[in-house]
């Protein structure tokens, strides 16, 4: 596993993939699949030697002053934090942008505040992930705003843009996933060949994003695993995603199948992942009463959404899926919150006792976030960051002294 790899020897992985990842230096992180598979693999590795240094107390700060600035549209507890700890690992202050206290809430245009949210900032984080083709649009249209001002001479650096969910990925969750599961089976070769069970499940809180299971499928496409996607008629995802998920997996040698059954999809399955997400028709129907400004209408959508799921109410990972898995011992993940039946809900994603048995495991599935955040950072700033990496390494500052 590559926790148990020494930091030199991980320094020395990404010192050879160094010389092929190219879209990682200067360059923002959207999503996922415009990234090359030595850019994922760099991530990943730069990830686990920040997370060792930090746990051999080696402060790995590569700055004393700077800025990073987060601009949540949606609410979030473990991104939030992540983006924050990721941060401060590094060595660069927040500012939480609240746009209901700043003079986007007047009419402020996009243009105007990505260079008055950028004049000492080193890295934006962004969630908006409500509204289908809304999101990541944003992102974009922001990172052109940058860059006009940069060329400009207004920004006398260009702040990176890092996509902490839309809604058509969610990649620092999805990257922290890829790394548990690194961790879990020893290395991402080991994962060639795995049944991955990408799942809808019943949720009775509000109309989910697409991003996730949307991200899972065009990332785990990637490594030749064979994806089992399952939902109700009418949960389809975004088919372009669908239909570029499935070329990858003829490319990788793995195989993408949809199914509309939990038990079909997860029989044999090594890893699982139940997850609730809204009809697609519901997430465009949304966009439009946005876009029209019907906030009353928007309400009642939601409520129509809460309706449809309650038509599949048996759309629950229990024991009795579990059981059907691969000797009934599939990983179980999740980004949570999960929707625990009987615990957090009367009825949701997951039943409690299969929930308690994986709960730590998603604990820590959900703490290599921060790496992944700050690894993201990290390859942003260096064209080569095992230089810089070594150079920490030999410093070796404590990251905090014990009485």
């Amino acid at each position: 596993m590559n926790e148990h790899k020494t930091l030199n020897a991980l320094l020395s992985g990404i010192e050879a993939i160094s010389t092929n990842h190219s879209g990682l230096f200067s360059k923002d992180f959207l999503v996922t699949w415009e990234k090359g598979e030595d850019d994922l693999r760099m991530i990943l590795e730069v990830a686990s030697v920040l997370k060792q240094m930090r746990e051999g107390n080696i402060s790995p700060r590569i700055a004393d002053s700077g800025l990073a600035v987060s601009i949540f549209r949606d609410k979030s507890t473990r991104t939030r934090f992540a983006f924050a700890s990721a941060c401060n690992l590094l060595g660069f202050g927040l500012q939480e942008l609240d746009e209901e206290k700043s003079q986007i809430a007047h009419g402020e245009t996009v243009r105007e505040t990505a260079a008055m949210i950028s004049f000492l900032t080193d890295f934006i984080g962004i969630r908006d992930d409500q509204y289908l083709g809304e999101g990541n649009r944003y992102m974009r249209e922001l990172a052109a705003a940058i860059d006009d001002s940069h060329s400009n001479g207004i920004l006398p650096a260009r702040p990176g843009i890092i996509n902490l969910q839309c809604d058509m990925d969610h990649p620092t969750q999805t990257m922290a996933d890829l790394m548990h599961l690194q961790e879990v089976f020893g290395s991402l070769d080991a994962l060639r060949g795995k049944k991955f069970a990408m799942s809808w499940a019943y949720s009775p809180s509000y109309g989910k994003p697409l991003s996730v299971p949307q991200g899972i499928i065009a990332l785990m496409t990637r490594l030749g695993m064979d994806v089992s996607l399952s939902y109700p008629e009418g949960y389809d995802l975004v088919p372009e995603i669908v239909e570029m998920s499935q070329q990858q997996a003829k490319s990788s040698g793995g195989s993408l199948q949809i199914f509309h059954s939990m038990e079909e999809a997860m029989t044999g399955a090594h890893i699982v992942y139940p997850k609730s997400w809204a009809p697609l028709h519901i997430m465009k129907k949304r966009t439009e009463l946005l876009n029209s400004g019907e906030t009353v209408r928007l309400r009642d959508l939601e409520r129509e959404c809460l309706n449809n799921n309650k038509e599949h109410i048996h759309w629950e990972y229990d024991q009795r899926l579990h059981s059907v898995t691969d000797n009934g011992s599939a990983l179980y993940l999740h980004c949570l919150p999960a929707d625990i039946s009987g615990v957090s809900c009367h009825r949701g994603e997951v039943d409690a006792s299969v929930f308690e048995q994986a709960r730590l495991q998603t604990y820590r599935e959900a703490g290599y976030k921060p790496y992944i955040i700050a690894a993201v950072m990290f390859c942003y700033l260096f064209r080569s960051p095992a230089g810089p990496l070594r150079m920490i390494l030999e410093r070796n500052n404590a990251r905090r002294y014990n009485g």
